[in-house]
């Protein structure tokens, strides 16, 4: 009965995504709105940086903060 189950799932899962993406319109995308004015793009050092080193850096950051205030409440209980 499991395996039946999976199966309806996994065809509902599929039928599901495959109407999402048959009524999406990508062409739309393309046209430009009234207004409308893009920048100059990002180069590869600029996108790289942004979303990869960004958010690593900002993790340590934030982790370092973290065990700094963890360390902190350690000492004072232990005294």
């Amino acid at each position: 009965m499991d395996k039946k189950n999976a199966l309806r799932a996994g065809a509902v899962t599929a039928g599901s995504t495959l109407m999402m993406l048959l009524m999406t319109s990508p062409a739309l995308a393309l046209t430009r709105d009234d207004g409308d004015d893009p920048g100059t793009g990002l180069s590869i050092a600029e996108t790289v940086g942004l979303f990869v080193c960004l958010p690593i850096v900002l993790f340590l950051i934030i982790a370092g903060l973290v065990m700094v205030g963890d360390k902190s409440h350690k000492q004072q209980t232990a005294k």
